[in-house]
């Protein structure tokens, strides 16, 4: 929706002219004092003008027995986790009353770089829903991993100034700002004074005050009330995290509380459109908020208004003359489900999304790694002792565990009866072929292999597998696809899905990635897979960033001690 000239804001607000758009009938949720009014909401053109009163409009929709609350803010997530491109993620959540996200695109960016940001920056300009875009700080996220790309400060600094643009985006390698390691350094420097986001999982006490005084103002990794308790206490904004793995909001829900809202927001991180379809979005968080005993104020004000102060947007988060008509329409704030949703005052309907232009997909035929064989998934060595990644549903944090698996014929093999089975990430950008096999612990898989290129965050091929033979068909299935998702039984693909952009988003439409995921969900199953999430809960398991034990393209890696283990 263009601007309006400001003569007619003014005009169309004190009532002197008809309103381009009136929404009549509806009770607005006043964030600043906590009150439902009852009143109609007049629009110039992208702008509220008019509130706490009755208007005439050239076109007036009738909102009668409807809540009015401002449009839902996602503070933080990778549009790359929905498995969908930009446009799709926009058909698929703004209809739920998201009317800006605030995204990373380091999924994309580590395959291709500079070349992924700019088509995020692209499609931003192109949508409903307004997309921000956060520059990837952390491409690749640590130097234990192999990846398509990487960016310095001096890739960044040229698009710091771009619209879309608010700061840089997580900045997920910790341990080397504590190190100040150069190159971390450089970044921080350049962005000192703007937005800088965070990502310190666990990190506490005088090492979280070193990480804080290097200029980061937000974060999303908390995972319990102390934490998320210690970095308010510390000037940090803490957006409450519920995605498809990292569920944190129940650990988090008694935070949010009238006094502390101003500082929450509320975020998604990584949700897949299954999730989104089965349980909702952050209209999700919010009626989950509520049913946990949250303040309906203070989960309203940690998902719009809250959210718009952290990150600057200082034209959005109320319904108030002058700001940007994104407004969400729902039954009830208790239910939260949107009839109507406007964003930049623009209705948020089938014609709105059938007009938006598109952009080509970039990253195509991305998977690059040698074919692979049976034999390639064994693990040598002659000690008995061995770590293992623990899983721990709900979250991307593992434990660090350690069995005994003994050698046999010089190959530690899977242990159904303990859970124990092989997982192995293949370097796929075409580098340097580098192949790592591990254990993990938590899958409950019997029989078979998982594989995906959806692998955090420098999106190899992991495979998850009891069979050799169906570990190697899944990687070079994979292969053949573009990327994506796979499940294998006895040297027979049960369930795929294509991601060919990347190796990370389908081009198909997210009804039908949902229909897919269902069929992946429902195969991994019946190999025994008892997660509920085991495609995002494998990605996680590749991430050196997380506490505790990881494994990557160059083995497993001791995160707490930040190295590839010998």
């Amino acid at each position: 929706m263009p601007k309006a000239p400001l003569g007619d804001r003014i005009d169309q607000g004190r009532g002197l002219k008809p309103a381009d758009l009136v929404l009549k009938g509806g009770r607005v949720f006043d964030l600043i004092t906590g009150d439902l009014v009852e009143t109609d909401v007049a629009i110039c053109g992208d702008t509220i003008v008019g509130v706490f009163g009755n208007y005439a409009g050239r076109r007036e929709i009738d909102v009668s027995g409807r809540v009015l609350v401002p449009g839902f803010i996602d503070t933080h997530l990778h549009v790359e986790s929905s498995l969908v491109t930009p446009h799709e993620f926009d058909r698929c959540v703004t209809p739920r009353g998201v009317t800006t996200a605030i995204c990373d695109p380091h999924e994309i960016a580590n395959v291709c770089g500079m070349t992924g940001i700019r088509y995020f920056l692209e499609s931003a300009s192109q949508l409903v829903m307004d997309l921000r875009v956060q520059l990837s700080s952390c491409v690749p996220s640590t130097h234990m991993e192999t990846t398509g790309a990487r960016l310095s400060a001096a890739d960044l600094v040229p698009f710091m100034d771009h619209p879309k643009v608010i700061g840089l985006a997580e900045f997920m390698n910790y341990p080397g700002v504590l190190m100040k390691d150069a190159g971390c350094l450089e970044k921080l420097e350049a962005f000192r004074g703007r937005h800088i986001d965070g990502h310190a999982p666990l990190l506490r006490g005088n090492d979280l005050n070193g990480y804080i005084s290097a200029g980061i103002r937000t974060e999303h990794e908390a995972t319990s009330y102390d934490e998320g308790l210690e970095k308010l206490r510390k000037g940090m904004r803490v957006l409450i995290r519920e995605g498809s793995v990292s569920k944190d909001l129940h650990a988090l829900a008694g935070l949010l509380t009238e006094r502390f809202a101003p500082y929450l927001c509320l975020c998604t991180d990584d949700r897949n459109p299954l999730d989104i379809g089965e349980h909702g979005h952050l209209d999700y968080m919010i009626r989950t908020a509520i049913e946990l005993g949250a303040p309906p104020l203070a989960v309203y004000r940690a998902a719009s208004l809250s959210a718009a102060e952290a990150f600057g947007l200082k034209d959005r988060g109320l319904i108030a003359p002058g700001k940007r008509a994104d407004i969400a329409v729902i039954d009830s704030l208790e239910g939260c489900h949107a009839s109507l949703v406007l964003a930049g005052g623009v209705v948020a309907d089938d014609s709105a999304f059938a007009a938006r232009a598109t952009t080509e997909p970039v990253a195509r035929r991305s998977v690059k790694a040698p074919r692979v064989e049976a034999g390639d998934f064994r693990t040598g060595g002659n000690r008995v002792e061995t770590p293992v990644i623990g899983i721990l549903p709900g979250k991307i944090i593992t434990e660090h565990l350690t069995f005994d698996i003994a050698p046999q014929d010089g190959d530690k093999k899977p242990d159904l009866p303990r859970d124990l089975v092989k997982i192995a990430v293949i370097e796929r950008h075409g580098v340097n072929g580098n192949r790592a096999t591990g254990f993990v612990k938590g899958f409950g898989l019997q029989r078979g292999a998982i594989g995906s290129t959806v692998c955090h965050d420098h999106h190899n091929i992991a495979v998850v597998g009891a069979d050799y033979g169906d570990m190697a068909l899944a990687a070079n299935r994979l292969m053949e696809i573009e990327g994506g998702f796979v499940v294998v039984e006895g040297g027979r693909v049960l369930a795929e899905l294509p991601l060919p952009v990347a190796g990370l988003m389908s081009l198909a439409p997210f009804e039908a990635v949902r229909e897919e995921l269902v069929r992946l969900r429902a195969a991994a199953r019946s190999l025994g897979v008892v997660l509920e999430e085991p495609f995002l809960q494998l990605a996680f398991l590749a991430l050196p960033v997380i506490p505790h034990l990881k494994i990557t393209d160059m083995g497993m890696v001791d995160v707490d001690r930040f190295e590839v283990m010998p």
